[in-house]
Formats: C-alpha cells, sequence, structure tokens
C-alpha cells in the first residue's frame, strides 16, 4: 500500500476506481479496509476514485504512544498529507464516527482541500462524550468507568499497538463539540445518523442549523448505521453526484 509521510507520520491508503477522487475515513478501531468488507468502496469505485485512509494508530500507518499525536488538527493533516502524495488539491470526504469527526476538523482546518463532506453519526455538540455516558448506562455502569474495555471488546479489529489504541483513545475522547465553528463553513455537507444512535438527535439538529443535508437510518444504532451500506448509499450517492 502507498505510504504518505507529509504529516511527520506515516500514513496508509489504498486508491482504487476512477473520477472524481473521494476519502474515506473509517471509525475508532478500523482501518481503510473496513470500506470494503462492508460493502461501501465497490460501490463507490464505479464513479470515483476511492481514497481509503488507515488512521494514525491503526492498520499500516504510524502508531505513535502519545495522545496529543491524535489532536483532531494532527488528524486533518494526515488527510491533507494523503491528497499531497496522491497529487490531489481537493477531494470530497466521507467519514464515519471518528471519521465524522475528522471530517468537520477538515471543514474547520482545511475547508480548501474538501468539495463537500459526508458526516455519518457524530455528536458536533457535546462530542464524544455524550455516546460514553449513553454506553454506561446501558450496561448499568458507574459514570467514572473506563469506557475503553468495552469499545475495545466490541471494535471491528482486534489487531494493533495497545498503547496506540489507547492514546487514539484518550484523544478522540477529549474532542468536544465543534457545532459552534461550523456556522461559516461553506463546503456542502451531508449528515446522518441511525435513529437508535445516541448521536441522532445531536448531529441532525447541527444539520438544520448550519444548513446541511440529512437523512436518518430507520431502527439503526451506531454500529447498525455503518454496516447498513445498503440503506446509506442510494443516499449518499445523489449528493456525491452534484456538479
Amino acid at each position: 500500500m502507498p505510504i504518505a509521510r507529509g504529516s511527520g507520520y506515516k500514513i496508509s491508503y489504498e486508491v482504487s476506481g476512477d473520477g472524481p477522487p473521494l476519502v474515506l475515513h473509517p471509525g475508532m478501531f478500523q482501518t481503510g479496509a473496513s470500506w470494503r468488507a462492508t460493502g461501501y468502496t465497490g460501490a463507490l469505485e464505479a464513479g470515483h476514485t476511492v481514497i481509503a485512509i488507515d488512521p494514525l494508530g491503526l492498520g499500516a500507518s504510524d502508531a505513535p504512544h502519545e495522545a496529543a499525536a491524535y489532536a483532531l488538527e494532527r488528524r486533518v493533516a494526515c488527510v491533507t498529507s494523503v491528497l499531497d502524495d496522491v497529487g490531489v488539491e481537493r477531494a470530497a470526504f466521507w467519514g464515519y464516527s471518528m471519521g465524522a469527526l475528522t471530517a468537520l476538523g477538515m471543514a474547520i482546518h482545511a475547508p480548501e482541500r474538501c468539495t463537500r463532506l459526508v458526516v455519518g453519526s457524530w455528536d458536533p455538540i457535546e462530542g464524544f462524550a455524550s455516546g460514553v455516558a449513553h454506553a454506561l448506562r446501558h450496561f448499568g455502569l458507574p459514570a467514572d468507568t473506563d469506557a475503553f474495555p468495552l469499545l475495545r471488546q466490541a471494535a471491528v479489529i482486534d489487531a494493533g499497538d495497545p498503547h496506540a489504541l489507547r492514546a487514539n483513545f484518550e484523544a478522540f475522547s477529549r474532542e468536544g463539540g465543534l457545532a459552534s465553528r461550523l456556522g461559516s463553513v461553506a463546503v456542502p455537507m451531508l449528515m446522518y445518523c441511525g435513529t437508535e444512535d445516541p448521536w441522532h438527535d445531536p448531529l441532525r439538529e447541527t444539520a438544520d442549523r448550519v444548513g446541511a443535508g440529512f437523512f436518518s437510518v430507520p431502527r439503526a444504532d451506531h454500529g447498525a448505521g455503518w454496516r447498513h451500506a445498503g440503506e446509506v448509499l442510494p443516499r449518499v450517492l445523489p449528493f456525491l453526484g452534484r456538479p
């Protein structure tokens, strides 16, 4: 797989398909290959040059142990280093969960590199903390419980440097809301979330406030909103195809 180095770290990515460039950024504990395994890449590469990224700390990318390495601006720098390596000035960007946070980071820190953004399942108002609180309530656990083992147990992949995964999680957990910084973003955005996902209402509220498109995935929680590619793709493809 190609490696981009412009951010100060090695970032692995895969390029496939033909057409306008589209970056795919997965969620926590996932790699770029997760998009193909779930059915997205095959559907998208017929009309796009798909650039699927292994986020910092995952897959074949570098795996630093310091949480500061995974700050949002660093995540954005990793994406722009991949665009530079591919030779692409501007691209569409689709992120889910942690990838959705990175998409909003692109809107704030590198809007000139984006043609449009697809934001799947994230709370732009309270950030990751609201999802942690929901998970702990669901399992009947105290509010001060370390949520990392719970999420790690449900991870899509089981490989990776455990110290890097913890640092990634710690940085992700500290990211608060970004909604107040999105009002001036001119990049077209489409947001979506499962109706059973605790991040559904905050994301819909944010979409309404900033004038972004929004759709719900019926009866889907956070995991199902990712897995149900057959319901999501028909809503996203027309948005990606607009001139």
